[in-house]
């Protein structure tokens, strides 16, 4: 892969991202809330628990969430903010689900959908070209993504955006 067919790559994924944004934008389609975590701590004898912080709202494009400036980022973990009824004492893991869900129930509107644990996805041609734009690939000169674990789970970008782009 050559500097130039990277930087022609990032270039043309920089105005399919803009696209994709004046797209949604233009439709009002539904945007879902990006959070960051606030990790649990103890002051003495005092105990808070974790909490997630309002970090802005993002259309969820399958495995990408797409920002109104054009920023990317991989999505993390999906919850609802919901004040769960009760407590179930299933397993540790739909115990922490429901720590998210009431966590997420503090700082957002009920029913809401947020975002959390996302990683932002470098879209510049040095990441394109390295790999490290994961789970955007450089295929030749066109951008491809990732959207599962298997071999033949790859797909031309502006194809994937746009059937999501339609779901919303």
């Amino acid at each position: 892969m050559s500097d130039d067919e990277a930087t022609r790559a990032a270039v043309a994924l920089a105005g399919l991202l803009d696209r994709t944004v004046a797209e949604l934008a233009a439709r009002d389609a539904r945007q879902e809330s990006l959070a960051t975590v606030k990790a649990s701590r103890r002051l003495l004898l005092v105990h808070t628990s974790a909490s997630l912080l309002p970090a802005g709202r993002a259309w969820r494009l399958g495995v990408l969430l797409l920002g109104p400036e054009g920023q990317v980022w991989a999505t993390g973990t999906i919850t609802r903010a919901t004040e769960p009824k009760r407590e179930q004492h299933l397993s540790a893991s739909v115990e922490e689900r429901r720590d998210a869900r009431r966590a997420a129930s503090r700082k957002f509107a009920e029913g809401e959908v947020v975002n959390y644990g996302h990683v932002p996805v470098r879209t510049d041609a040095e990441a394109l070209r390295s790999g490290a734009a994961e789970p955007l690939v450089l295929v030749g000169d066109a951008v491809h993504v990732r959207w599962g674990r298997g071999p033949g789970e790859l797909r031309e970008l502006g194809a994937y955006l746009a059937d999501r782009a339609d779901l919303l």
